[in-house]
């Protein structure tokens, strides 16, 4: 009997025909579904997930539970479910614990629920379900088969774990798959922040100032289509010397946030840390600039200094937050601070989500096919994995590539062929 609460399971046609959509556009994920469908490898274990519930999600989980799992489904942020999609997921026999507009009592209520199913393996987006577990259910944490990660902040937080010896099973890192983060944080993020920030408040990015802090691969992303979309000018903040050269070298200017407060018009935030944006810099900007966050969790733009520099504040257009300074200033703050390309907008592109999920499905596989053999360690996927994929995501797109000859096979193996 499938477990679940959602918002309104009537929505789940309006879900299936999303669903169906983003099936179209993720071949390499269905080549994966297609193919273990009738050997259902996972026949055996829960799957426990915490992930954006969109139908890219959909599309994974759908490929989970074809392979044989029991599949338990919590949302990994308040504001990102596609709630169509989980009355759809619900209808298919996924266990759904989810819906648009939690509260944080809420959020970790639905993440419990996942938790308590006493999955075999985990799959998380910002480690709230990896933490939960070792927090809250040491026992079944200790018993797992392994886990995976999906994002930069929840890969932090995974190391910082294991660094503490707390670690208690492996942990696949998917967010640093090559097919992962070269194209889904650069190109996914990219698009989808700003289709958030237009969804949100249809303005002209030709001739604003953007202000990107952080020159990570989100950051990249969302600086090169800035610039694509004719931004005048493209500032980058940074705190590492070696990505601020990158950024330089990029073409872009950068210089400390307190300068870039002075001139932005908009602000997108990809660091992973709190308070990247605070009171001093709020204290500069210009009247309407507007302030986004494009990282995992609502702490980059500090929204309690932004609270008590106003006098007032009110919803002006769905996800804009107008908040009026004490010298009548006006700072409009993009979806509560949270992930603006997943509440103001759909979240990645299904085609670059792809090869992001496909890593998933393949990780889990792994994870499974080595139960037992893995230390409780945070593990780069594994290269073949990645290479697979790539090939694949290659053919579906009609491309093919050259392949070494024998002669250079032996060249690049040899240390003894030189000049």
């Amino acid at each position: 009997m499938v477990e679940y609460r959602v918002k309104d399971l009537s929505l789940a046609d309006q879900g299936r025909l999303k669903i169906e959509w983003a099936e179209h556009h993720m071949p390499v994920l269905m080549y994966f579904r297609r193919k273990y469908s009738e050997s259902k490898p996972f026949k055996d274990l829960v799957i426990g997930a915490t992930l954006h519930v969109t139908k890219e999600t959909a599309v994974l989980v759908k490929a989970l539970k074809d392979a044989g799992a029991e599949v338990y489904l919590s949302a990994s942020n308040p504001l990102s479910t596609q709630d169509d999609v989980a009355a759809a997921l619900v209808e298919y026999g996924i266990n759904v614990f989810a819906w648009r507009g939690q509260s944080s009592d809420e959020y970790y209520w639905c993440i419990k629920r996942v938790a308590e199913a006493k999955p075999d393996i985990v799959l998380d987006d910002g480690a709230d379900l990896h933490a939960t577990l070792h927090k809250d259910y040491p026992e079944t944490a200790s018993r797992l088969i392994g886990g995976t990660e999906e994002t930069t902040t929840g890969v932090i937080r995974l190391k910082a774990l294991e660094k503490d010896g707390l670690l208690k099973y492996p942990v696949i890192a998917v967010n640093n798959a090559f097919t992962k983060h070269l194209f889904d944080n650069r190109y996914g993020t990219g698009q989808s922040t700003f289709d958030g920030i237009l969804r949100a408040t249809n303005i002209l990015i030709a001739g604003k100032v953007v202000v990107v802090a952080g020159y990570g691969w989100v950051g990249r992303g969302i600086a090169l289509r800035a610039r694509g979309l004719g931004a005048r000018r493209v500032i980058v903040t940074e705190v590492d010397p070696i990505r601020a050269l990158e950024a330089v070298f990029d073409g872009f200017e950068v210089m400390p946030m307190i300068e870039a407060a002075e001139v932005g018009d908009i602000f997108v935030t990809a660091t992973g840390n709190k308070a990247v944006i605070r009171r001093e810099h709020m204290e500069r900007m210009k009247d309407g600039a507007l302030l986004a966050n494009a990282g995992h969790f609502n702490v980059e733009v500090w929204i309690p200094d932004l609270e008590a520099l106003s006098v007032s504040k009110r919803v002006i257009r769905p996800n804009v937050t107008e908040y009026r300074l004490r010298d009548g200033r006006r700072l409009y703050l993009l979806a509560e601070g949270r992930l603006v390309n997943l509440v103001a907008a759909e979240g990645h592109p299904s085609e670059v989500m792809d090869m992001s999920f496909a890593n998933q499905f393949m990780a889990v596989k792994y994870l499974y096919d080595n139960r037992g053999k893995l230390p409780p360690k945070v593990f780069n996927p594994p290269i073949e994995i990645d290479r697979r994929i790539a090939e694949l995501k290659l053919e579906t797109m009609g491309i093919k590539i050259d392949k070494l000859t024998p002669e250079q096979k032996k060249y690049l193996e040899s240390w003894s062929l030189g000049t």
